[in-house]
């Protein structure tokens, strides 16, 4: 497995690792017993990388009595799987090899991404069956925030290779393993790419570990590269091909992560004019943007990100897959083509990090069910109506139909009907001309159907619309016509109009507070997004996506939460749905004192809630002799033991807001 030239680097590579390891594993155990006891004087006993880890390790509320890593769900890690694919490829060869290499040796090798989540195993059978007790195996969370000192966590958390023996572990549990680490790193710009990690039962170590996982990273680490620079080929080709169709505007290409490969001088230009940004700090390799769903461990969002609208990113396709993005900078009209003006300006409130499917957190079977009709719907040229209750995620899913549709490169205008007054909103939707009303502007306004021309117009709260301004917005939906308030000027306008409620419309219709006819319009095609507590298995997955995004956010660590944290967290009903489960995550992160949460540092609600009962629904009522009287009284009676709250009597029923809404319509219940 060696090649020419690492020889030197891996023998380099061990002695940094173990050549300061001095003393008998008794002394670390006893330095380490010392340490746990709140001993600093245990800190001279053991070799400086091991102590330096130790406390980081004890600083971010690692558990020293765990006995496994933490490990991610099958459906997670075969996604994190995919995101690695290439890494995955690159170390085929090498893993291929290593299972003939260690058999009978009493190691494994292992293959993580760049934060330590195990891609793939392989290596000696009875290692690999007992290192899956303490989760040395697919989907295995080995940072050393989460797993303390180990040789893929501390490796990471240095970035250069390192080896820990036995007791030099944090968690007690895993102190009868040793293990060696070194990092993949990214050719292009530097950044930790992945892992190679040779682990054994500590009965089965040997010196060379370090210099065979350095080996092998470095001959990933060249594969990775050049399968790199053939794609980066194929890139600047399909570059060259787009370039005479956006004539004098600036061209940046960047990779499938990114990266910069190439800045056209008239991209130097338009951002040294327009932007205030010297093209020379766009250095080759430098990553500008957030394209692909996670970034690269230490990798910076660069100087551009925020600042990109999604229509000024071209994806680049080779055989079927989107391989890197054409940034056209406008600076210039294309060869040929007219000059284009606007009647108004576009505010831009499309933002790409949120423009699709893959931004949707969730596993769940519900989740699953209406993601996939989400993009059976988004190409359709209808308007859609998302139904849900508060916090579901409702403009998540419109913003992701609007980046996968036909109108996908125009405007993206979300609008809350329910945050205008009444009278004010016919001129917000609509629009208005000077004079049209006292305290009007003297130039008029152009209405949010003017703005959304071309692209997409987002009704929230679209239940919320007063009757009689709702035959003015069927009009608009039948026609494509509008007419500012005070002009009688008709004003054509292309939309696909995407509407969101957390009532039930049909109720609402048969209540007389909403018109049928715009209800039908509306609802061509309907999306009812599931509240949290019918997503099983998406509280754990979400708490996960929050910390570490709110993490990064705050320039803190993540947060590690203690199992019985978790129960509370899962077991919750979640009335304010994701959005509340977002904001409990962000409250921890600012006001916990340290980055373990335990059950006591939860807010009171979670902890205090009691799973609801299910046997008070005809507990004391007479035989029914049908099944509707039964449905009418579970309601009442989930209505009268949550003193009328919707959100709480749906909860306990275990049905949505909306389907309660219907049901206490069709039976005639006065709340």
């Amino acid at each position: 497995m060696a090649g020419p030239g690492n020889n030197e680097t891996a023998r380099l590579g061990q002695e940094q690792a173990i050549g300061g390891y001095h003393g008998s594993e008794r002394a670390i155990i006893e330095a380490w017993e010392r340490f746990v006891a709140m001993d600093a004087c245990a800190l001279p006993s053991v070799r400086a990388l091991v102590a330096e880890s130790w406390v980081r390790c004890r600083d971010n509320g690692v558990d020293v009595r765990a006995d496994a890593a933490p490990r991610l769900s099958r459906d997670a890690t075969e996604q994190i799987r995919e995101q690695n694919r290439d890494l995955l490829t690159a170390a085929v060869e090498t893993l291929t090899e290593s299972i003939d290499l260690l058999a009978g040796t009493g190691a494994m090798m292992l293959v993580t991404d760049g934060r330590g989540v195990i891609l793939e195993a392989v290596g000696d059978v009875c290692t690999i069956e007992a290192g899956r007790a303490i989760h040395l195996e697919r989907g295995g969370r080995w940072g050393e925030e989460l797993a303390g000192t180990n040789g893929i966590g501390t490796a990471l958390s240095t970035s250069r290779p390192v080896l820990v023996y036995g007791a030099e572990h944090f968690c007690a549990g895993i102190q009868g393993w040793s293990c060696a680490g070194a990092p993949i790193r990214d050719t292009v710009d530097d950044s930790i790419a992945g892992l190679v990690d040779i682990s054994c039962p500590k009965e089965s170590f040997h010196p060379q570990m370090l210099a065979l996982a350095t080996l092998a990273a470095r001959r990933i680490e060249r594969t990775l590269a050049e399968r790199i620079e053939a794609e980066h080929l194929r890139l600047l080709d399909l570059c060259l091909e787009q370039l005479p169709r956006h004539g004098d505007a600036g061209i940046i290409l960047l990779d499938r992560k990114g990266r910069i490969l190439h800045v056209s001088r008239n991209a130097a230009r338009i951002l040294r004019s327009q932007w205030g940004l010297a093209a020379p700090g766009l250095k080759r390799g430098m990553r500008i943007a957030h394209i692909d769903t996670e970034p690269p461990v230490g990798a910076a969002a660069g100087p551009l990100a925020g600042r990109l609208p999604v229509d000024w990113m071209k994806p680049l396709v080779s055989e079927g897959e989107t391989i890197g993005t054409l940034l056209v900078l406008p600076g210039g009209r294309a060869r040929g083509s007219a000059p284009v003006a606007r009647r108004h300006p576009v505010p831009d409130e499309s933002d790409p990090a949120r423009a699709s499917f893959a931004c949707i957190v969730g596993d769940s079977p519900a989740m699953r069910s209406v993601v996939e009709q989400g993009r059976r719907l988004a190409p359709l040229s209808v308007p859609v109506l998302i139904h849900g209750e508060t916090g579901v995620g409702k403009e998540l899913f419109a913003r992701a139909i609007h980046g996968t549709s036909h109108v996908a490169d125009g405007p993206f205008v979300p609008f809350n009907c329910g945050a205008v007054a009444g009278e004010m909103l016919a001129s917000e939707l609509f629009g208005y001309v000077r004079g049209a009303f006292t305290g009007a502007s003297s130039e008029g306004r152009v209405g949010r159907f003017e703005l959304a021309d071309g692209g997409t117009l987002c009704l929230d709260e679209v239940g919320e619309l007063p009757l009689e301004l709702q035959p003015y917005l069927l009009r608009v939906l039948e026609e494509g016509v509008v007419y500012r308030v005070g002009d009688n000027l008709p004003r054509r306008v292309s939309v696909r109009l995407l509407a969101m409620t957390n009532r039930d419309l049909r109720a609402e219709v048969e209540a007389g507070r909403f018109r049928r006819d715009l209800y039908y319009r509306l609802n061509v095609m309907s999306l009812e997004i599931p509240p949290l507590r019918n997503r099983d298995g998406d509280v754990e997955r979400l708490l996960e996506h929050f910390n570490h995004l709110l993490a990064a956010r705050h320039g803190l660590a993540p947060l590690t939460f203690a199992s019985e944290a978790v129960e509370h967290l899962r077991r919750y009903p979640w009335p304010g749905n994701v959005r509340e489960l977002r904001n409990t995550v962000e409250r921890l992160h600012l006001l916990s004192d340290q980055r373990l949460v335990t059950a006591d540092r939860l807010p009171g609600e979670i902890v205090d809630h009691a799973p609801p009962e299910r046997d008070f629904v005809c507990a004391a009522a007479p035989i029914c002799s049908r099944l509707e009287d039964l449905e009418r009284q579970a309601i009442q009676a989930a209505l009268a033991a949550s003193g009328g709250s919707m959100t709480a009597a749906a909860a306990r029923l275990g049905i949505s807001r909306s389907t309660l809404y219907r049901k206490i319509s069709s039976y005639d219940i006065k709340p």
